[in-house]
């Protein structure tokens, strides 16, 4: 009892055919099948490798002398 049974889903099924029409119920399948292949392309155009564009030239890197950055640290730098 309470379980879902084969036949509550016929009668389900039976009920949406009479309101919906078989048209209306193919179209929609038709429409979600379509939902479902543009999802999977959209998905394998995202797993390709963004590459930079061939005008954007790396920068170079510049050197940066550490600076002490407490009064401690100053005297220790100072005295060795």
């Amino acid at each position: 009892m309470g379980g879902v049974s084969i036949w509550h889903w016929i009668v389900v099924g039976v009920i949406v055919m009479l309101l919906f029409g078989r048209g209306k119920v193919s179209e929609l399948m038709g429409d979600v099948a379509k939902g479902i292949k543009s999802f999977k392309k959209g998905m394998a155009e995202d797993e390709e490798p963004v590459t930079p564009p061939p005008s954007a030239a790396p920068a170079d890197p510049r050197i940066i002398d550490q600076q002490p950055t407490t009064p401690a640290q100053a005297k220790a730098e100072h005295k060795a």
